[in-house]
């Protein structure tokens, strides 16, 4: 067990890298779906593009998510807060994208705690358990295992989450702080907003 441990901080992963695929092209959100909670406003109101990066205002509530579907993959992000640090996440084997939360895992960007894994919507990690004699949360949380890794404000930070056979292995900038074992195998990836203005880049998936 110390040794897979070890194995994992050391940011050291089996590769699954096949080919290479940038799901933002720098230019539009061709390939991604909007949804804005209750559909109060267009989505292009909330999620847009401006010299090159995703901008997502973080209210209303809601998510952007691609078109495909991906399993057995490494998925990297780069995201900074524009203003102060709040909350957003990264969306993963989304099975049903419901309005205004999918079913699918978050890895969560909220400041403080990137990394901690959260069921959404009726989804289930393995590793999640219940507090004796307590009802299941509406959102059960995996905390993440080491202390916030996470970059000042205006700072460029990155994820780095590798999925296999639905097993999801976290990094924040090179700090190993998550697994999660999820029994669905692939879905939809997406962008979050709940919070205020971040900025998003780089996001490219190896399969």
């Amino acid at each position: 067990m110390a040794a897979a441990v070890a194995f994992l901080c050391s940011g050291v992963m089996p590769s699954l890298a096949q080919k290479s695929v940038k799901l933002f092209n720098g230019k539009d959100l061709s390939n991604w779906n909007l949804v804005v909670e209750n559909n109060s406003v267009p989505g292009e109101q909330v999620f847009y593009v401006q010299n090159g990066l995703i901008h997502i205002k973080g209210a209303p509530l809601g998510y952007m998510f691609t078109k495909e579907k991906y399993a057995d993959y490494k998925l990297h992000v780069e995201w900074r807060w524009a203003g102060e640090a709040t909350n957003s996440g990264i969306f993963l084997m989304i099975a049903d994208p419901a309005n205004p939360f999918p079913n699918g895992i978050e890895c969560q960007l909220a400041a403080g705690r990137a990394g901690d894994l959260v069921c959404l919507n009726g989804s289930d990690l393995l590793e999640f358990k219940s507090p004796a004699g307590q009802p299941r949360p509406k959102f059960p949380v995996v905390a993440k295992a080491n202390a916030s890794s996470e970059k000042n404000v205006g700072e460029w930070n990155s994820a780095n989450i590798f999925v296999k056979n639905g097993t999801v292995t976290v990094f924040i900038n090179g700090v190993y702080q998550n697994t999660g074992t999820n029994s669905v195998k692939s879905g939809h990836i997406g962008l979050q907003s709940e919070g205020k203005d971040i900025e998003f880049r780089n996001i490219v998936i190896e399969i």
